[in-house]
């Protein structure tokens, strides 16, 4: 049975330009004394099906709660990928519904990008309000967000359900292209599930973005691209490549490895010359926890 949430666009707008760009603007920018927060939750993981002992759906409740009680709302939140469980099943859907409703209620702009563990077709039948009417990609889940400070492009790495790596296509990558060129007024910054095969970890390169390096011919010689965000690796980083920032941010869901990571969120606050990272833990005694790193802009 499908879930309908609140429209995304009580307090967005949307902005559909000739050459097929779907942009969603916060409205931070229209209103000087409102925070430029962003929120960034990835591999949430949830499922309709998880153990009753499990903490995962506490996990983002936990963040949920947070944002639902601030006096002052972010800009947005963003949702980088791996939404369900393991593959995309209804109940999946339905149940991260639930769970991310009371944002939607607080109307706090949210948007949700794809991973892996995603099966687009499913995503799309549950959560209808998701799916636009002319996509920019033909099935890809994409869009440009716009804040004060920053234009998030959120990208759609799901190759194949299951599949650990990721791919954008030469048709999305094209598309970005353009997107970029059209919102070259303030810095850019690519939100995308998978981690690229450059300059991070190479441990986890080969479950990585498989076009990585057509993607990064495309972004370097764009001065407004300052910064990659992914997900993917459950863990927390930071790297660089050609004077890109790769931002690698923690799963909300589980790790691993306890013993090197834990599961949270990121709190980034932007400046129009940096960006301010703080990590914050769903283990409040966690050494990460309210960990704070500013990263300047190239």
């Amino acid at each position: 049975m499908p879930v309908h949430l609140p429209a995304q666009t009580r307090r967005q707008f949307l902005i559909t330009l000739g050459a097929g760009f779907v942009t969603y603007s916060t409205g931070a920018f229209a209103n000087e004394t409102q925070s430029e927060i962003v929120y960034l939750l990835n591999d949430t993981h949830i499922g309709e099906k998880h153990p009753e002992n499990s903490a995962v759906p506490s996990h983002l409740r936990q963040v949920v709660n947070e944002l639902t009680n601030l006096k002052q709302k972010p800009a947005c939140v963003l949702i980088n990928g791996d939404l369900a469980l393991k593959d995309g099943q209804p109940g999946d859907y339905r149940h991260f519904a639930k769970l991310i409703r009371p944002l939607r209620e607080a109307k706090i702009d949210t948007h949700l990008t794809l991973g892996n563990h995603d099966e687009r077709d499913v995503f799309y039948d549950v959560m209808k309000e998701e799916q636009p009417e002319s996509p920019p990609v033909k099935s890809r889940h994409i869009s440009v967000v716009q804040t004060k400070y920053a234009n998030f492009f959120l990208l759609d790495s799901l190759h194949k359900t299951m599949v650990t790596q990721g791919t954008l296509g030469k048709e999305q990558r094209t598309w970005l292209a353009n997107a970029l060129d059209a919102h070259a007024d303030k810095p850019a910054i690519i939100v995308t599930h998978h981690n690229p095969r450059l300059g991070g970890d190479p441990l986890h390169f080969p479950g990585g973005l498989t076009d990585s390096v057509e993607l990064w011919v495309i972004l370097a010689k764009r001065p407004q691209v300052k910064a990659y965000v992914h997900g993917h690796i459950h863990h927390r980083s930071h790297a660089g490549h050609q004077g890109i920032h790769i931002i690698n941010t923690p799963a909300t869901s589980y790790v691993g490895n306890p013993a090197k990571s834990t599961t949270g969120w990121t709190v980034a606050k932007l400046s129009p010359h940096s960006i301010t990272l703080t990590t914050r833990t769903n283990d409040e005694n966690h050494a990460w926890n309210q960990k704070t790193k500013t990263l300047k802009w190239r």
